[in-house]
């Protein structure tokens, strides 16, 4: 199984709270450069799992602009910022095995990415995610490992 591991875009500060952040211009924009070069490699997504925050499900919004419809797509309260990493771990292999998701996207926020990549990957320090950044786990039944990770910066 391939894991999609992806940060909302750059979110403004002009909020209530900090689940009610919105995308600045540049967040939409390069959400939508990173899913222009992710579609080249993947075609779809059996699976997505998106962050109850704004910013996020409007990462969501741009990125389905660029892809077809998942078979399934659900909002996960455990996505925050603050989400503990094993539950999060436990609750996505989960999903993907009930869905039978062979290609996941999961789109959420820092620090839970990094953390979930350590949680994922035995061994793997957790890395920095760039807004709009991408990290691709592949999942097999006995092993993970981290194939890549790429930012806006790095594609352009």
């Amino acid at each position: 199984m391939q894991l999609f591991l992806m940060r909302h875009g750059e979110a403004g500060f002009n909020a209530h709270s900090d689940r009610e952040r919105t995308l600045t211009d540049t967040g939409r924009q390069h959400t939508g450069l990173m899913s222009n070069w992710l579609g080249q490699s993947v075609t779809e997504f059996d699976l997505v799992l998106v962050s109850p925050y704004l910013r996020a499900q409007q990462s969501w919004q741009e990125m389905h602009q660029h892809f077809p419809e998942p078979r399934q797509w659900l909002t996960l309260d455990e996505l925050v910022p603050s989400g503990d990493p094993a539950t999060v771990a436990e609750t996505v292999l989960a999903y993907a095995e009930h869905y039978k998701a062979e290609n996941v996207l999961i789109l959420a926020h820092m620090p839970l990415l990094g953390y979930l990549v350590s949680e994922l990957v035995a061994g793997f320090e957790p890395p920095l995610f760039a807004t709009s950044g991408v990290t691709l786990i592949n999942k097999q039944p006995t092993q993970a490992s981290v194939e890549w990770q790429y930012a806006p910066h790095m594609i352009c």
